[in-house]
């Protein structure tokens, strides 16, 4: 007998290892059934399960498990990413804690201890997903520095450089101080600060008492300053334009020149140009051909090199001697010292309050510094070309389609990729170089000594190149390293390309696109046949959840509370598509409760005998009960598989919560006690049989979302024994004669008895209190109809009787349309209905309050402007909640007769 409570922490660990020791997560190559293919994004190997990896690995669960039931081989790829950056960090905290540093060590040391921290922690997530219920082909996980991943980019590395893919090249990047390495656009936070905005002037060559002003943010910078741009089109500085500036401090006489860059209503209308030190002065360095030189190291640091020759004393303007004497000085310091000194030489027109996103490396927290350096770069653009065309011939598609749109704007105006990462944790790039700089990119150094002896006629000393690769290179590779390649592998034949990938809309350009530019280049198909996008986990208001603000919700902490199978429910109901989901406990209490309904339910049928029984075939029903709930299930089904098909998970949750909850738990079970406390007989054993049919059918529909209790359930009442569920086939329509028919029969008692308990609820009868009911203009089917279900219609309506009406409507009802009838309740001599009336219109009037207070502040333009994106949405529902709050009053002002 199943217990009386459900309790999800009794079942979940011993069901999750039932269902794995029994091979039901494994994929089978030698199987001749066809393949459903997911690759998981493979978490950081530092990572611990947050609850955005709770949503993707649901809805990637969800499916696999559904394919699964519908006979597909289905694989589910696991794994992790190695994280350079990340990982690099964090053991050199645990060294720092120890008092030691990477470099005290050495490279060979440090790589070592890193593979030594990861054999004792690097598996927290994966352990983490099991409590999940992710039913992952765990044998087969892997790990993006394991031998046969690292082949495999090895292997990729060197084909595009034979290609001319693969190319080094002085350009700028993301600097990181900290780690003294670029960083990609991913790993780069903007956060906004306040601070200043300074005006300078710049003295014009050749007219004494002449300046031009520019403002700036970064002063430190201006010692890189190679030029001031005006736009072509502003007459303030058109007689300028080919002329030169004296660039105050270093005396070096730079161009002013006109570039659209320039805005001339923001700011001066002239701007300062440092190529070196700021992505957009690069780009217009690089249309005017103009001098690059870097004045910040690689510790952000003053650095004269570049500039050393050029200083000159200018008499009011420059003084070489302060400059130099700000070698080696930190960015900011030297941004204090070299205002001081504009001051003094009266240069400094103003310092304005200013307020701007400025761009910190997300693992450092320090501004990083665009910078310029020798690295290595990935052709995208060729790269991109084919991926795009993949995408809009349908070859590979979005879910939800608009987000082909933000893919296309990226790919079709996609930079260089820079490939390399100054680090030490990583695929160290397979270049090694010779004496006179010459680079040979072989698989290994063997290979690199043949080719050097080949140019050189003998032997030479090498050096192998000291960077790393970025990670998005090697997790690029992901849906078919994974698989074997570059082996010709069993897996990579039968499970390539995949599926679908299931990820979030954040890494569309960072991941997907460069999968989806790999796998073309290398396999010739696209890695994935449909990308879903899903939204970000938010609060329940909307805000981003962050540590600092105290909103973060930890799934592991949520499974412990309300179970797994909730916390999945919750999420896949969620999901809609093309939406940030705003997740509250209360939605996971809601959930839970749901749970705790079809455990009842299920406990319900065992007290009453209601078990598995395959003899009894749905097609021998004859009462209308039996196939009204067969019907329903058909249809539950057939809408349960379209959306699943769709992607669409939320309405998959919907149908099933309506179905089980509403058609089988409250309505089925309901019209069933009479007849499962009256006598033995067919009637008793038909509708035994539809509700030991319906509940086997409803297990099977939701074990892809709540595989823990449907597992217990679906073993307690017969159906299987342990694990067997998850290898069950999905359930099919069952034929039932007369479906329409029991339709109508049933569903119109279904929507009588619930306008008579909505008339009820809206004017506060109590339970207790019961009421004849009155029909007007009903027709002969529909009074028949009420007559034969009278004893349901008394008992969960609370009406004494059925009486129809031909005459005038008396006083004192409240009455309700249902189809062609009028429902009218007797209601003037057991509540007063002049002051339920009253309390109504006092409610509309607090709700039309509410309605005009939000409408006047989501139509102030200042509101809409300075408001967050969440705030503004909060007030949006509000507003529609508030709106239907009015309608469902007016409703119920309606119901009350004179």
């Amino acid at each position: 007998m199943l217990d009386k409570a459900f309790d999800p922490a009794s079942m979940e660990a011993r069901l999750y290892a039932a269902s794995e020791a029994s091979g039901a997560f494994s994929a089978n190559p030698e199987s001749n059934a066809q393949p459903f293919t997911i690759v998981v994004p493979p978490p950081n190997v530092t990572g611990s399960l947050h609850i955005g990896h709770a949503l993707n690995n649901t809805l990637q669960d969800v499916l696999v498990r559904y394919r699964r039931m519908q006979g597909r081989d289905a694989l589910w790829m696991p794994g992790t990413d190695h994280a350079g950056i990340a990982t690099q960090m964090v053991v050199e905290r645990l060294l720092g804690s120890q008092g030691k540093t990477r470099k005290e060590l050495g490279r060979e040391a440090f790589v070592d201890r890193i593979w030594e921290w990861k054999a004792e922690s690097g598996g927290t997530i994966t352990r983490q997903l099991r409590r999940l219920g992710a039913s992952l082909d765990w044998p087969r996980e892997r790990f993006t520095m394991d031998a046969g991943l690292s082949k495999a980019v090895i292997e990729v590395f060197v084909r595009l450089h034979k290609e001319g893919l693969i190319y080094r090249d002085t350009r700028l990047v993301n600097w990181d101080p900290v780690f003294q390495t670029a960083i990609s656009d991913l790993e780069v936070e903007n956060r906004e600060m306040k601070g200043q905005i300074w005006t300078l002037r710049y003295p014009v060559e050749g007219e004494p008492g002449r300046f031009i002003e520019v403002a700036t943010t970064r002063p430190e910078t201006m010692l890189g300053d190679t030029a001031v741009a005006v736009h072509p089109e502003d007459e303030r500085f058109r007689d300028l334009v080919g002329k030169r500036a004296i660039l105050p401090l270093t005396g070096r006489a730079i161009p002013v020149v006109a570039d659209e860059y320039s805005d001339p209503e923001k700011g001066t209308g002239a701007v300062k140009i440092t190529p070196a030190h700021d992505f957009n002065d690069y780009g217009v360095g690089r249309r005017h051909d103009l001098p690059m030189p870097s004045v910040l190291d690689a510790e952000a640091r003053v650095w004269l090199a570049e500039i050393e020759a050029d200083l000159r004393a200018v008499d009011g303007v420059a003084d070489p001697d302060f400059v130099r004497a700000l070698a080696g000085v930190d960015r900011f310091e030297a941004r204090k010292r070299i205002l001081a000194e504009l001051e003094r030489l009266e240069l400094l027109v103003k310092a304005d309050a200013h307020t701007n996103m400025v761009p910190h490396g997300d693992r450092s927290g320090v501004p990083i510094e665009p910078r310029m350096t020798l690295q290595w770069y990935c052709d995208a653009a060729t790269l991109a070309k084919p991926a795009i065309e993949a995408v809009e011939t349908g070859k590979t598609e979005f879910v939800p389609k608009q987000w082909e749109n933000t893919f296309f704007a990226w790919m079709r105006d996609i930079q260089p990729w820079c490939i390399s990462r100054q680090l030490w944790w990583g695929h160290r790039i397979p270049a090694w170089y010779a004496p006179d700089g010459s680079v040979f990119v072989e698989k290994d150094e063997e290979a690199a000594q043949a080719a050097a002896r080949a140019k050189f006629g003998g032997d030479v000393a090498l050096t192998r190149d000291e960077d790393v690769l970025d990670t998005w290179f090697s997790s690029g590779l992901w849906p078919f390293s994974t698989l074997g390649w570059p082996e010709q592998t069993p897996e990579l034949a039968k499970y390539y390309p995949t599926d679908v990938l299931v990820t979030g809309f954040d890494i569309i350009f960072f991941w997907v696109a460069r999968m989806m530019m790999f796998g073309i280049h290398i396999m010739g198909e696209v890695p994935f046949k449909h990308v879903v996008i899903h939204g970000l986990v938010r609060d329940e208001k909307g805000a981003k959840m962050s540590k600092s603000k105290g909103n973060v919700l930890d799934p592991l902490e949520l499974v412990d509370a309300y179970g797994a199978d909730a916390v999945r429910f919750t999420l896949c109901a969620l999901a809609s598509p093309g939406r940030d989901i705003k997740l509250a406990k209360s939605r996971m209490e809601g959930y839970r409760a749901f749970a705790t309904k079809l455990w009842n339910a299920s406990r319900f049928l065992e007290m009453n005998g209601i078990a598995a029984n395959p003899a009894w075939k749905p097609e021998s029903a004859q009462g209308a009960l039996a196939r009204w709930i067969l019907d329903g299930a058909n249809t539950a089904i057939a809408e349960a598989t379209a959306a699943l098909d769709a992607f669409r998970f939320d309405e998959y949750a919907s149908v099933l919560y309506r179905f089980t909850w509403n058609s089988f738990c409250d309505w089925f079970i309901e019209f069933a006690k009479p007849v499962l406390n009256g006598p033995d007989g067919a009637e008793k054993d038909e509708v035994k049989g539809a509700a030991q049919h319906v509940i086997g059918t409803i297990l099977r529909l939701l074990q892809p979302v709540m595989p823990y209790i449907t597992e217990e359930l679906w073993t307690h009442l017969g159906f299987g024994g342990e694990a067997s569920l998850i290898k069950a086939p999905w359930p099919a329509a069952a034929e039932v004669s007369g479906a329409a028919e029991a339709r109508a029969e049933l569903d119109g008692v279904v929507r009588l008895i619930t306008e008579v308990r909505a008339v009820r609820a809206e004017v506060n009868v109590p339970p207790s209190i019961t009421t004849k009911l009155l029909v007007q203009g009903a027709s002969p089917e529909t009074l028949a109809r009420a007559d034969r279900w009278i004893d349901a219609i008394r008992r969960l309506a609370r009406v004494t009787e059925i009486e129809k009406l031909d005459g005038p409507v008396p006083p004192g009802v409240v009455q309700a349309v249902v189809g062609e009838a009028t429902l009218l309740l007797p209601l003037g001599d057991v509540i007063d209905l002049g002051a339920e009336r009253a309390r109504l219109s006092k409610e509309r009037a607090k709700a039309e309050g509410e309605v005009k207070k939000i409408s006047a502040k989501l139509g102030n333009a200042d509101f809409i402007a300075k408001a967050k994106e969440e705030v503004i949405d909060e007030n949006r529902e509000r507003l529609a909640d508030a709106e239907a709050e009015i309608a469902r009053l007016d409703a119920a002002m309606a119901r009350i007769a004179g």
